[in-house]
C-alpha cells in the first residue's frame, strides 16, 4: 500500500508529476511483480489531476494577491509568474485560433518537464478558457502522455529514468 502512496505523491508534485511517477512505478514492478501496473496508472492519474480544479480556480488570484505583498522577492516572483502567463496565453490563443483545446491538450500529452497538468491547467486559467473544456483536455494530454512514458519504459528505456 506504501508503494501506491508514494506514487500517488510523485504524481502530484508539480514539474515531476507522472513523467516521473509512471517510472518510479516500472522500478517498483520490477522489484516487486506483485505491484499492478493498471492500479500504478490509475492512482497516478487520480494523482495527477487531483491539483488541476485547485490550479486552475486559485493560482491566478495567489499570483494577483501576491504582486502586493511585502517581500520583494515575492512580488517579484508573482509578477514575473503573471507576466510569463499572460504573454505565453496570448502567443499560444495566436497560434491555435480555434484550436485551443487540442493545443492544451498536446502541450500537456509532451513528456517534458514544465508541459504537465500543473502548467496547462494554469494556462488555460490565464486564457479564461471554459473549465469543463480545458480539464477535459488536461486529461486527454494526461492519458497521451501516460501513454508514451510507458511505451518508453516499457521499451526499455527505463535506464534513462534510474530504473534497473
Amino acid at each position: 500500500m506504501k508503494n501506491y502512496i508514494y506514487i500517488f505523491l510523485i504524481a502530484m508534485v508539480p514539474l515531476i508529476e507522472l513523467r516521473g511517477a509512471i517510472p518510479v512505478a516500472y522500478g517498483i514492478h520490477t522489484a516487486n511483480p506483485d505491484f499492478s501496473l493498471l492500479w500504478s496508472y490509475i492512482i497516478i492519474a487520480i494523482g495527477n489531476m487531483l491539483p488541476v480544479p485547485f490550479i486552475y480556480f486559485f493560482a491566478r488570484k495567489v499570483l494577483e494577491w501576491g504582486k502586493n505583498v511585502n517581500l520583494k522577492f515575492f512580488r517579484n516572483f508573482c509578477n514575473w509568474c503573471l507576466e510569463k502567463g499572460e504573454k505565453g496565453g496570448q502567443k499560444l490563443q495566436a497560434k491555435a485560433g480555434r484550436g485551443l483545446y487540442w493545443a492544451l491538450l498536446l502541450f500537456v500529452g509532451i513528456p517534458l518537464p514544465g508541459t504537465g497538468a500543473w502548467t496547462g491547467t494554469l494556462a488555460a486559467s490565464f486564457l479564461d478558457m471554459d473549465f469543463k473544456k480545458s480539464v477535459i483536455a488536461v486529461i486527454g494530454g494526461v492519458v497521451l502522455a501516460s501513454i508514451i512514458v510507458g511505451v518508453v519504459c516499457t521499451l526499455g528505456f527505463g535506464a534513462v529514468f534510474g530504473i534497473k
